[in-house]
């Protein structure tokens, strides 16, 4: 699975470097989280500077995409012409958005009136946008993610790596970058805030509660597995309760 990390200039480093590595733990079954920018290169909030992996037009064509935040996400919500680039499709897309990524979704037409999450600070800028935050961590309305607060980024990535293959994998990526003697703890904490929105038509397949000890042992243990051939099938994704198609924006 080939997912798209929307970076832009300003970017939160926690929001897309955090939710990557993460993903990228599942590089031994073909998936890449790449860094996509409008830029070739951009700087983060505080000063961090990279260069991008995919251009902003990669997003159509991913598998999966995140949406993170940054000090300027309110100019890019502004700029039609930047959005008229963003093409996502929660048909056959994973997509998901943290802090005032949200209000990016917002503009993008993907959250219409379902309840979303956010950071505090991104709150009213979302709220005047005409979504209805809630005071949660965590929310999902189909192949749609939204997540509140820098460290959140975990949320997305497991619920990203639950849909797209299974629970036990979201639980072993979790479990490897958690700090050592609270693995468990960090395991159930993750799983309880994604647990609710893996429905009906999700790749995951429930496992009791008293596996969830064992994911960091595993974790550690696993062998690696064969990366599949570069051609492979276009990924779709089951909607469940389907969000709203994204308007174009800027005449495109």
């Amino acid at each position: 699975m080939q997912i798209a990390v929307l970076t832009f200039d300003g970017f939160n480093e926690l929001d897309s470097f955090v939710a990557a590595a993460i993903l990228n733990r599942m590089k031994p079954q073909g998936w890449k989280a790449h860094i996509t920018a409008p830029t070739e290169q951009v700087t983060s909030m505080n000063g961090v500077t990279v260069a991008r992996q995919r251009p902003i037009e990669f997003a159509a064509e991913a598998d999966a995409v995140l949406i993170g935040s940054g000090i300027r996400t309110r100019e890019i919500a502004a700029d039609a012409g930047l959005l008229s680039r963003i093409r996502l499709d929660p048909e056959r897309q994973l997509i998901g958005a943290q802090c005032s990524g949200t209000l990016l979704l917002a503009r993008l037409g993907l959250i219409g009136s379902l309840p979303a999450c956010t950071d505090l600070m991104s709150k009213p800028w979302v709220i005047e946008a005409g979504v209805e935050v809630i005071d949660a961590p965590f929310v999902a309305h189909g192949n749609v993610a939204t997540a509140g607060g820098c460290l959140a980024s975990q949320y997305l990535a497991t619920w990203m790596i639950a849909r797209g293959a299974s629970l036990a994998d979201a639980e072993d990526a979790i479990a490897y970058v958690a700090p050592v003697g609270e693995k468990a703890r960090y395991v159930e904490q993750a799983r309880s805030a994604v647990a609710p929105f893996l429905g009906e038509g999700s790749a995951i397949a429930a496992r009791s509660e008293g596996a969830f000890a064992s994911s960091s042992r595993r974790a550690m243990s696993r062998r690696p597995i064969e990366k599949p051939p570069a051609s492979r099938s276009r990924c779709r994704f089951s909607t469940g309760s389907n969000p709203p198609r994204p308007e174009r924006l800027g005449g495109a």
